[in-house]
């Protein structure tokens, strides 16, 4: 009876995890760039009864008995699969449809080529321009990518903060990353700067952070930086953002497996309880 008791007791414990895991999801539903995470369970240890006998020339064997001790948490899963795309028509807003991450950074960026190396990782491309010219995020990190050369196009500066010059206006990104501008001297369109996304072998294996930002773990694989479209990098949707990929349908469903799971193990400690007040009560 105890050891169903505990058993119960862990169950109680892990579908806690589970509906936490679910709550987060539901109050992240409109967040942008966000991932869901899924929760799996794996049995605990078991205590061993009897063990497996070998077939003889009497008998044919039999198999170990033993008794589970509980549920523990197998994994909590990154579900890494792309969000639907909202249109905004913002020119800064941009959306990633694939694999890949933008690079972000935080630092003090004293010229358009100071370099800046990214400490987090995000799939929010909700952009603006600071009040300095530089492109950042919402919270007023600063966009990473190259600097491009104006006459031959190639880059000439990695990992750098993109600067918009003074009195540029017109300020756009192009599906292929490319950060351009009218300049104010000459009036014509200038693309300096290049956009570059992050791809890990292992998406999954990445932290999240908070903010909408990702930092690298010892299982998420090394980096590989390309431009959009590029090596395995997803393409960039201009003037959209993406939104979060939780489904609400399977979110709800799996609140209610929780709130059963939970129902159920607790059902079987009022049984235990009942079982142990029936046999303290044979000595009356």
């Amino acid at each position: 009876m105890m050891r169903g008791m505990f058993s119960a007791i862990s169950g109680l414990k892990q579908h806690q995890v589970m509906l936490d895991v679910t709550a987060n999801d539901i109050s992240n539903v409109n967040t942008i760039g966000y991932k869901s995470a899924r929760v799996t369970f794996q049995d605990s240890l078991t205590q061993l009864q009897r063990g497996a006998a070998g077939a003889n020339q009497a008998t044919g064997g039999s198999n170990p008995a033993q008794v589970g001790l509980g549920v523990g948490l197998g994994s909590i899963d990154n579900l890494m699969s792309g969000g639907a795309v909202q249109t905004t028509g913002n020119p800064l807003d941009v959306a990633i449809s694939g694999e890949g991450f933008f690079q972000i950074a935080e630092g003090n960026p004293t010229t358009a080529n100071s370099p800046l190396t990214p400490s987090s990782y995000t799939r929010a491309g909700n952009f603006s321009v600071s009040n300095q010219g530089y492109l950042t995020t919402a919270a007023g990190q600063y966009v990473v990518g190259y600097q491009m050369d104006a006459g031959t196009g190639n880059p000439i500066a990695t990992e750098v903060a993109i600067k918009i010059p003074d009195g540029a206006t017109g300020v756009a990104i192009d599906p292929s990353g490319g950060v351009s501008w009218v300049d104010a001297n000459t009036g014509t369109r200038v693309t300096g700067y290049r956009l570059t996304i992050a791809t890990f072998s292992n998406a999954s294996g990445l932290e999240r952070s908070g903010g909408n930002g990702w930092v690298p773990s010892a299982n998420s694989g090394l980096k590989t930086v390309n431009t959009p479209g590029i090596g395995g990098a997803g393409s960039l949707n201009p003037g959209g953002v993406e939104m979060s990929n939780v489904d609400l349908a399977s979110t709800f469903t799996n609140m209610i497996t929780a709130q059963r799971g939970f129902q159920a193990n607790s059902r079987v400690i009022s049984t235990a309880d009942e079982m142990l007040q029936d046999l303290v009560n044979l000595k009356r």
